[in-house]
């Protein structure tokens, strides 16, 4: 969905998002929905509001495929792309929630995937209680436990061991 900059009202444009969109690194399993506020102040557009979507995410710990929903608030301040002195414009911590803009339109599935992207949960779990799977034979401990000897002392701490064993006696 694209917004041309001129229709914006001065007092604001509210918007309902639904993009389908396609996505390398995460699988999506519906589109994009949500609610955006449009304002515009001179050339810079904010935009605000929420967004969300199922995604086929992989746990972090047991690697068992699931689908997740995210739900993730919009917050963007759009400038025009002219505004850039340079090739290369450091961003101060004010502006991370920058972005710019070309021509007279804003494309409103270009930010569903930029703001998708950054949602993304950095460890996904398929359960706030998963086990993971055993480091050493790689069962699944959610489902049954191993019988593994995972009581590896690092080779480090020996002397530290042998000196504690000694004390007891």
């Amino acid at each position: 969905m694209k917004i041309a900059i001129e229709d914006i009202p001065e007092e604001g444009l509210e918007v309902r998002v639904e993009e389908k969109i396609k996505l390398d690194e995460v699988s999506l399993i519906s589109p994009v929905e949500g609610e955006l506020s449009l304002y515009k102040n001179g050339t810079q557009i904010s935009i605000t509001g929420r967004l969300r979507t199922g995604m086929e995410l992989q746990c972090g710990r047991c690697l068992k495929e699931f689908e997740g929903n995210v739900d993730m608030p919009v917050n963007v301040v759009y400038h025009p792309l002219g505004e850039l002195e340079s090739d290369r414009h450091e961003l101060k911590d004010d502006e991370m929630d920058m972005g710019f803009y070309e021509g007279a339109e804003l494309d409103l599935a270009e930010l569903a995937k930029e703001q998708v992207l950054l949602g993304l949960p950095m460890k996904p779990l398929c359960d706030e209680n998963c086990k993971g799977i055993c480091p050493v034979c790689g069962i699944d401990l959610n489902t049954g436990a191993c019988s593994c000897n995972r009581e590896e002392v690092d080779p480090r701490m020996e002397p530290l061991r042998k000196f504690l064993e000694k004390r007891k006696e």
